[in-house]
């Protein structure tokens, strides 16, 4: 279809400034321009770039067994959570680990230092990196939502450490809804939610790593 086209536009093109004589010889050289070469894929558009919100801080990329996921962080509303999370991703403290809860519809969280050993999988969800944020930050203007980023906890919110889940549903959903106000949404999704909603336990989180806003440092 898209080679169709080429012709036709070149045809047209060609009416306005050639002879009949000359279109002849244009439109065959438009006709193969069109055309990819064989064993040749056509040009395939770039992916657009995740859209960012305002204000938003440095993205974290998360590289697990079924592919990649982006989630950008919040430091205006949530200074403390971030901080702790990205000086937990440039430790390389979530190489390794594996999500160790899976609730459809609902969350999936990983962040357990316990799940790098299968042989602990029955005390998975436990533990985090031994050092609490000791803020409590949650934000009305970052609520829970599809693909909301926030922080587990044992129940204080103060208490939070390395373990994160990110919502699969939103306020439609009442267990989400039930977490508005108890739980800090430090970030969101912006890329790869498709596999976010494909991880299953045990999967890998292979790696994770920090791109920085734009502009910082100049």
């Amino acid at each position: 279809m898209k080679s169709a086209m080429s012709v036709v536009i070149a045809l047209v093109f060609a009416g306005a400034s050639m002879t009949m004589a000359q279109q002849g010889s244009t439109a065959g050289r438009a006709a193969g321009a069109g055309q990819a070469a064989p064993g040749q894929a056509a040009a395939r558009p770039a992916a657009a770039a995740p859209q960012r919100s305002p204000g938003a801080g440095a993205v974290i990329v998360f590289e697990t067994s079924r592919g990649a996921f982006e989630m950008e962080t919040y430091p205006n509303e949530a200074p403390k959570s971030v901080a702790h999370i990205l000086t937990l991703v440039r430790r390389n403290f979530y190489n390794g680990l594996r999500v160790h809860r899976i609730e459809p519809g609902f969350v999936v969280q990983f962040g357990d230092p316990q799940t790098r050993d299968m042989t602990k999988r029955d005390a998975w969800g436990t533990r985090g990196s031994g050092r609490a944020i000791g803020a409590a930050e949650m934000n009305p203007k970052r609520p829970h939502r599809v693909g909301a980023v926030a922080l587990a906890h044992a129940g204080d919110p103060r208490g939070a450490d390395s373990q994160i889940y990110i919502a699969l549903a939103g306020p439609e959903n009442p267990s989400i809804r039930n977490l508005e106000g108890d739980y800090t949404v430090f970030a969101q999704i912006i890329s790869g939610m498709d596999v976010v909603r494909s991880l299953q336990v045990p999967d890998v989180i292979r790696r994770a790593t920090v791109k920085e806003p734009a502009g910082r440092g100049k």
